[in-house]
């Protein structure tokens, strides 16, 4: 019984074709109704919200809650510090099997170790160029270049 699918209901194909219109007829009149725009001065902080009165001070602690605080934070340190040093150690021990890697295959192949070791341009794509800014050339007269002039000229008759 569970796992029977439910039977779908027969659908009278009139009703659905009304329900269809009054569904086009909505869409119609929300086309219709121009959309209402918000005013610039809704995002606008007002004067009277930015007085310095209105800043909240910080809460007074107790000296226990604030020695726990600075406990906290000297314990934070140092579990950043550790996994620093764990990142670190193993970005080492990964260059230094690299090279010792690339040093066996300078001892099989002068040609393969150059070929390791030769620069790929096509891994990073970066294209430098010079300075965009310089400073002005004195007496320069720059060129107009060429332009369509399309300034209507009216004419007193």
């Amino acid at each position: 019984m569970r796992a029977e699918p439910k039977k779908k209901k027969k659908v009278d194909p009139k009703r659905e074709i009304v329900a269809r219109e009054r569904l086009k007829k909505k869409l119609k009149k929300m086309e219709r109704v121009a959309p209402e725009f918000i005013p610039i001065e809704d995002f606008m902080t007002t004067s009277k919200h930015q007085e310095e009165s209105r800043i909240r001070s910080a809460p007074q602690l107790s000296a226990e809650e604030q020695e726990r605080r600075a406990l906290l934070l000297k314990k934070w340190a140092l579990f950043k510090q550790e996994e620093h040093k764990v990142e670190q150690r193993s970005i080492e021990s990964l260059l230094e099997s690299q090279r010792k890697a690339l040093d066996e295959l300078r001892l099989e192949s002068k040609e393969l170790y150059e070929a390791a070791v030769r620069c790929d341009p096509t891994l990073f794509p970066l294209e430098s160029r010079g300075p965009c800014h310089t400073a002005p050339i004195p007496n320069y007269n720059p060129p107009d270049g060429k332009y369509n002039d399309i300034t209507k000229v009216y004419v007193q008759q």
